[in-house]
Parts: C-alpha cells; structure tokens; sequence
C-alpha cells in the first residue's frame, strides 16, 4: 500500500512538471506563465508554449510591447498605458509611439527621448524629453547593431520591408532597425487629435502632414510579421518614424524616397 502511494505521489509530481506552461511572446507581464491557452490580457496576442518560444527561430529579441494600436484605433482608449521615464533601462534604449491623447510623437533613439507636437501656427515643435506617456509604445534596449547591406534598389517604404522580411527569415522577430541615409523626399505625419473629440476608428484620427526633403535623417523602425494591429498598422510589417539629423522635424514616416547611394541599414542583434 506504501509503496503504491508513493508510485501515486511520484506520477503526478511528474504529471505537474511536464504540464505545458503558456506565456505571451511579448512577456507583457514579464515571465508570468499560465497552464493554459489563452490571450495576453495586455497586448490579446495568443499565448505561446514557453518551451516552444524559447526554441523558435523567430521569438522575440528583446522588443517590449506595451498597450496596443488598435485599442487606440478602434476602442478610443487614448490614455497613458505607459510613462516612458518609468522604463528603468535607458542604456541604449529605442522606442516609439504617439503621445498620449493623441497629441504628438514619441521616438527613443539611443537613450534619447524626442517628442514632435503641431504648434498653434502648424509648425513642428521637437523637444528632447521623456516626460511623456504613450497609450502603446514599442521599445528595446539594443547594445549592438549588424549592417546589413542594402540594395540600391531600395528607396520607398514597401521595398524595404519587402527587404527586411526576405533577408531576416532566420532572425529574432520582432527586431528593431535603423536606417541613416540622404532624404530625398519623405512625407510625415504628426498625431494632433484635438482635445475632448473621440476615436472610434483610423478614420477619426487627426493628424498634420510635412515634408522632409533633401536632408539628411535616421529612421527608426520595429519588424514583425504577427503584431498588425498592435504596434504595426493592419496592412504592414512596420512602424517607422523619422528623425532629421538636426533633430528639428520629426514624426511618423509615410512616403519616403531615399536617394541611392546614401542608405545604411542596421539590424538589431
């Protein structure tokens, strides 16, 4: 009778152990697992068999995700979900998203925080603080960057996140890049929702366009092939925002044209 208790405890203790433990790829709530499928009560990404995405090619390399786009989109929630001076790690950190209420956008380049906002004359403001909240935010902290070369061919948007998703087939996704190059031209858009008006889908979304043209700039960006709607548009693998190298205009990136020649492109590692 002992020793068949004993078998009994044994088994279930193993039973426990081998049991499946689920975790959202994003790590949202850190390394909390649940014992069984489900969503992410933050970012509503399935959850992932924890064993599975620690041996999978394309887990995430260090890319946090906090709140979602189409929350702001299509639920109205603009709010504040994360205060970006409350991100402990600013060594090497980048990041990116609009400012809470929709009043503007943040970007996170290399420890350094810019908010662009529409001035009442319709101007672009740009200042460097992180005294900001943002209703989504994507960031990472990336101590070191491969160059990958990039072909002349690549000048707009869709060609380089064609590029990136044929050339990262067996990279950490998602990832952050960087691209510095000679803008030749690049349309710009700057979130400016005015104060107490609802959003209820993209279409209710103001925002202020400018042109970059014949500057020199970096842009930022994070690739993913399964976050449309949570920090990529429904019909792209990027966000990308661009930073002029004068830190005077900066803003989420449309329609861009790169002159040839100019491009260099970095791949988070």
């Amino acid at each position: 009778m002992i020793v068949t208790a004993l078998i009994a405890v044994t088994v279930n203790v193993s039973a426990q152990t081998n049991a499946a433990q689920y975790q959202c790829p994003m790590k949202c709530e850190g390394e909390k697992t649940y014992d069984k499928p489900g969503i992410c009560p933050v970012c509503k990404m399935d959850l992932k068999k924890a064993a599975e995405k620690n041996s999978d090619k394309t887990k995430a390399g260090n890319v946090k995700v906090v709140g979602a786009m189409m929350n702001v989109m299509h639920k109205g929630e603009l709010f504040g979900t994360i205060d970006i001076d409350t991100i402990k790690n600013k060594t090497h950190l980048y990041g990116l998203g609009p400012v809470e209420y929709l009043k503007g956008e943040l970007t996170v380049v290399d420890g350094k925080s810019y908010k662009s906002t529409v001035a009442a004359d319709g101007s672009i403001v740009v200042e460097e603080t992180f005294k900001a909240k943002a209703p989504f935010f994507v960031y990472a902290n990336v101590d070191q960057w491969k160059e990958v070369s990039l072909p002349d061919s690549v000048q707009t948007i869709p060609q380089l996140e064609s590029f990136l998703d044929q050339a990262t087939k067996e990279h950490a996704r998602p990832f952050a890049f960087r691209l510095t190059a000679d803008i030749e031209n690049c349309e710009i858009h700057i979130v400016n929702q005015p104060k107490g008006t609802e959003v209820h889908s993209p279409d209710d979304v103001q925002k202020k366009s400018f042109d970059v043209k014949n500057e020199k700039a970096e842009l930022l960006g994070f690739f993913s092939t399964e976050h449309k709607g949570i920090f990529t548009h429904h019909d792209s693998f990027v966000h990308i925002h661009l930073l002029t190298a004068d830190k005077k205009k900066m803003g989420h990136a449309d329609n861009l044209m790169i002159k040839k020649r100019t491009a260099k492109l970095y791949i988070q590692e």
